[in-house]
């Protein structure tokens, strides 16, 4: 009876010390930026905005065969003024929209995130987080389609429609209102993540 206990004790230990070793949780963080593209629409044409000076970090949970297991943690931030349009007049009057001169940045926490496979080296992240643009927070869930590359770097995509005056950001205008954008937009996201 002792022996078999004792078995039982070292096989749990066994198994405890494997499964930490499977698995391990690595930081990863963005290189060469978080590329962010903002669309929307106006009165004249569609427009877009694009910022290439973001930071993202992670979390990821990676087996050691190297397959994606879960994300614990993600984060990531973009300087408000980093974003840039092709007219000088909009960016000026998005900043302004968006009160840069108060909050700096767009940001988003993740507070839980899914992983499904999508294919051989695919997934579907699913993230529950805070989306925070011009002081205002909000709970939203970005998905995005990840991809755990050769060299073990991960890159994901993603979309998500925002109704600006829910962050209280009054639609910019151009040529002293001759030109109205859309209270709605489409933010696009392309992220590349490598371990640190």
């Amino acid at each position: 009876m002792k022996t078999s206990r004792t078995t039982l004790f070292l096989l749990s230990l066994f198994l405890a010390f494997t499964s930490s070793i499977a698995h391990a949780q690595t930081k990863y963080q963005s290189v060469g930026g978080v590329k962010l593209t903002i669309e929307g629409t106006s009165n004249i044409h569609d427009w877009d905005m694009k910022s290439d000076k973001g930071y993202c970090s992670s979390l990821f949970d990676i087996t050691q065969s190297g397959t994606l297991n879960g994300v614990s943690y993600i984060n990531f931030t973009v300087p408000a003024e980093s974003l840039k349009s092709e007219h000088k007049g909009m960016d000026k009057n998005t900043y302004k929209a968006l009160n840069t001169e108060k909050y700096n940045s767009i940001s988003f926490t993740a507070s839980s995130v899914s992983v499904k496979q999508n294919g051989a080296a695919g997934y579907l992240l699913t993230a529950r987080g805070r989306l925070t643009i011009s002081g205002v927070t909000k709970d939203v869930v970005l998905t995005a389609n990840g991809t755990m590359n050769a060299d073990k770097s991960i890159s994901y995509t993603g979309s998500y429609k925002i109704k600006m005056t829910d962050y209280n950001v009054e639609p910019p205008s151009l040529m002293m209102g001759a030109i109205k954008t859309g209270e709605l937009v489409t933010v696009k996201f392309d992220l590349l993540l490598r371990s640190i």
